[in-house]
Protein backbone atom coordinates (compact mmCIF):
# COMPACT_ATOMS: atom_id res chain seq x y z
CA UNK A 1 0.00 0.00 0.00
CA UNK A 2 1.16 3.45 -1.03
CA UNK A 3 2.53 5.96 1.48
CA UNK A 4 -1.06 8.46 1.27
CA UNK A 5 -2.38 11.13 3.28
CA UNK A 6 -5.82 9.36 4.86
CA UNK A 7 -9.04 11.39 5.92
CA UNK A 8 -9.88 9.93 9.75
CA UNK A 9 -13.30 9.23 8.13
CA UNK A 10 -10.46 6.99 5.40
CA UNK A 11 -8.85 5.55 8.35
CA UNK A 12 -11.66 4.52 10.79
CA UNK A 13 -12.88 2.45 7.37
CA UNK A 14 -9.24 0.86 7.52
CA UNK A 15 -8.65 -2.51 8.63
CA UNK A 16 -7.00 -2.72 11.97
CA UNK A 17 -5.97 -6.63 11.50
CA UNK A 18 -4.22 -4.97 8.20
CA UNK A 19 -2.40 -1.82 9.88
CA UNK A 20 -1.58 -4.46 13.49
CA UNK A 21 0.32 -7.07 10.97
CA UNK A 22 2.58 -3.99 9.33
CA UNK A 23 3.15 -2.37 12.62
CA UNK A 24 4.44 -5.59 13.86
CA UNK A 25 6.33 -6.66 11.27
CA UNK A 26 8.02 -3.05 10.94
CA UNK A 27 8.80 -3.18 14.25
CA UNK A 28 10.62 -6.30 14.61
CA UNK A 29 12.43 -5.88 11.86
CA UNK A 30 13.63 -2.57 12.82
CA UNK A 31 14.54 -3.76 16.75
CA UNK A 32 16.43 -6.52 14.88
CA UNK A 33 18.55 -4.68 12.87
CA UNK A 34 19.46 -2.05 15.25
CA UNK A 35 20.06 -5.16 17.62
CA UNK A 36 22.24 -6.25 14.74
CA UNK A 37 24.05 -3.00 14.56
CA UNK A 38 25.15 -3.91 17.56
CA UNK A 39 26.48 -7.28 17.56
CA UNK A 40 24.00 -9.45 18.36
CA UNK A 41 20.76 -10.96 17.63
CA UNK A 42 17.34 -10.88 19.73
CA UNK A 43 16.67 -14.71 20.08
CA UNK A 44 20.65 -14.28 21.59
CA UNK A 45 19.46 -11.66 24.02
CA UNK A 46 16.37 -13.53 24.63
CA UNK A 47 18.36 -16.89 25.35
CA UNK A 48 20.26 -14.84 28.03
CA UNK A 49 17.09 -13.37 29.94
CA UNK A 50 15.38 -16.52 29.88
CA UNK A 51 18.69 -18.06 31.37
CA UNK A 52 19.24 -14.95 34.15
CA UNK A 53 17.94 -15.46 37.28
CA UNK A 54 18.16 -11.14 37.70
CA UNK A 55 15.78 -11.57 34.48
CA UNK A 56 12.98 -14.00 33.56
CA UNK A 57 14.69 -17.21 34.87
CA UNK A 58 12.91 -17.60 38.23
CA UNK A 59 15.66 -19.92 39.66
CA UNK A 60 18.99 -19.11 36.98
CA UNK A 61 18.57 -23.29 36.67
CA UNK A 62 19.80 -24.65 33.31
CA UNK A 63 17.42 -25.33 30.32
CA UNK A 64 17.36 -27.54 27.11
CA UNK A 65 17.04 -25.56 24.06
CA UNK A 66 13.85 -27.52 24.16
CA UNK A 67 12.76 -25.91 27.38
CA UNK A 68 13.92 -22.56 26.06
CA UNK A 69 11.94 -22.68 23.06
CA UNK A 70 8.70 -23.18 24.75
CA UNK A 71 9.24 -20.72 27.22
CA UNK A 72 9.65 -18.22 23.99
CA UNK A 73 6.90 -20.29 22.31
CA UNK A 74 4.91 -16.70 22.50
CA UNK A 75 7.52 -14.51 21.04
CA UNK A 76 9.70 -16.77 18.82
CA UNK A 77 9.38 -16.11 15.00
CA UNK A 78 9.40 -19.18 12.87
CA UNK A 79 13.10 -18.29 11.05
CA UNK A 80 14.55 -18.05 14.90
CA UNK A 81 16.45 -20.81 15.23
CA UNK A 82 17.61 -21.41 18.79
CA UNK A 83 19.94 -24.12 18.05
CA UNK A 84 22.30 -21.92 16.39
CA UNK A 85 21.92 -18.86 18.61
CA UNK A 86 23.01 -20.75 21.65
CA UNK A 87 25.99 -22.43 19.15
CA UNK A 88 27.32 -18.71 18.98
CA UNK A 89 26.48 -17.48 22.93
CA UNK A 90 28.33 -20.81 23.96
CA UNK A 91 31.30 -20.24 21.62
CA UNK A 92 31.78 -16.52 22.90
CA UNK A 93 31.71 -18.05 26.84
CA UNK A 94 28.11 -16.26 27.44
CA UNK A 95 26.61 -19.68 27.82
CA UNK A 96 27.39 -22.96 28.73
CA UNK A 97 25.84 -26.77 27.93
CA UNK A 98 26.23 -29.44 30.63
CA UNK A 99 26.47 -33.25 30.29
CA UNK A 100 22.51 -33.20 30.27
CA UNK A 101 22.60 -30.56 27.20
CA UNK A 102 21.21 -27.74 29.75
CA UNK A 103 22.57 -24.17 28.74
CA UNK A 104 23.37 -22.32 31.81
CA UNK A 105 23.99 -18.39 31.94
CA UNK A 106 27.90 -17.85 32.75
CA UNK A 107 29.20 -14.51 34.46
CA UNK A 108 30.57 -13.23 31.09
CA UNK A 109 27.27 -13.39 29.75
CA UNK A 110 25.24 -11.86 32.64
CA UNK A 111 26.94 -9.10 32.04
CA UNK A 112 26.92 -9.47 28.19
CA UNK A 113 22.63 -9.47 29.00
CA UNK A 114 22.99 -6.21 31.18
CA UNK A 115 25.58 -4.63 28.39
CA UNK A 116 22.77 -5.28 25.78
CA UNK A 117 20.33 -4.44 27.47
CA UNK A 118 21.36 -0.77 27.39
CA UNK A 119 20.77 -0.81 23.65
CA UNK A 120 16.92 -0.92 24.78
CA UNK A 121 16.03 2.06 25.62
CA UNK A 122 17.61 4.11 22.39
CA UNK A 123 15.82 1.61 20.33
CA UNK A 124 12.29 2.40 22.23
CA UNK A 125 12.88 6.78 22.06
CA UNK A 126 13.09 5.40 18.24
CA UNK A 127 10.34 3.68 17.85
CA UNK A 128 8.19 6.18 19.93
CA UNK A 129 9.72 9.47 18.13
CA UNK A 130 6.45 12.58 17.60
CA UNK A 131 4.10 9.84 19.90
CA UNK A 132 2.92 11.42 22.90
CA UNK A 133 2.92 8.98 25.80
CA UNK A 134 -1.39 9.61 26.05
CA UNK A 135 -1.73 8.85 22.30
CA UNK A 136 0.49 5.31 22.91
CA UNK A 137 -1.30 4.29 25.91
CA UNK A 138 -4.58 5.02 24.07
CA UNK A 139 -3.30 2.65 21.09
CA UNK A 140 -2.94 -0.21 23.33
CA UNK A 141 -5.98 0.46 25.05
CA UNK A 142 -7.44 0.01 21.99
CA UNK A 143 -5.75 -2.72 20.99
CA UNK A 144 -6.72 -4.41 23.97
CA UNK A 145 -10.07 -4.06 23.88
CA UNK A 146 -10.24 -5.38 20.14
CA UNK A 147 -8.23 -8.54 20.99
CA UNK A 148 -11.01 -8.78 24.33
CA UNK A 149 -13.93 -8.25 21.33
CA UNK A 150 -12.85 -10.66 19.29
CA UNK A 151 -12.11 -13.20 22.17
CA UNK A 152 -8.21 -13.26 22.49
CA UNK A 153 -6.19 -13.56 25.81
CA UNK A 154 -7.17 -11.14 28.82
CA UNK A 155 -4.15 -9.33 28.71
Amino acid sequence: MAAQHLSDTQLAAQPAAYWAKLAYESLVAFIRARQAESGFTQPQFWLLRNLSRHDISPDGHGMTVAELRQAMSSYLRPEDDLDAEAAVLVERGWLTRDGEGRLWITEAGETARVDLGKHAPAIRDRIHQGIDDADYVTTLKVLRQMIRNTGGPEI
